[in-house]
């Protein structure tokens, strides 16, 4: 067999350090643009999930209002949805189980009454942060009456 023959074969089983480079570095480009969506679509879910939670709260509080005929007080908070703290006559579980914390784990922020006047209620969420105001996904999510 002829040297260079050899030579030749012997060079094809094993990858260049340029070429593992060159693969390496498709890799990492391709981890670039597919992460950050992936985690953009993430925050949006946790967004929608906040919108929905305290939909369904608000609902809660309605059937509250029309039972009770007066939304919980701040100092109740919403615990009085799902266990009545012996203040309330003719109370029923309006949730069967208790309010969960927002999505970034933080409890939603209940007060009554709320910024539009004395029979009105404010409930938000103030997003990843956790602290009121912020933009972007620090942005604070409301729902009020």
């Amino acid at each position: 067999m002829n040297p260079l023959t050899r030579t030749l074969r012997r060079s094809r089983r094993a990858f260049t350090l340029i070429e593992l480079l060159v693969v390496m570095l498709i890799l990492a480009l391709l981890a670039a643009l597919v992460v950050p969506k992936f985690f953009d679509q993430q925050e949006g879910a946790k967004v929608t999930k906040a919108q929905s939670d305290l939909a369904e709260v608000g609902k809660m509080l309605e059937l509250f209002k029309l039972d009770q005929g007066r939304y919980p007080s701040t100092e109740e908070g919403l615990n009085i949805l799902y266990e009545n703290s012996g203040n309330v006559t003719g109370w029923k579980p309006y949730s069967q189980k208790p309010i969960p914390n927002d999505p970034w784990g933080h409890p939603y922020i209940y007060q009554y009454p709320g910024s539009n006047g004395d029979n009105s209620y404010t409930l938000e969420s103030y997003g990843a942060d956790g602290q009121p105001g912020g933009e972007g996904r620090n942005e604070d999510i409301y729902e009020s009456l």
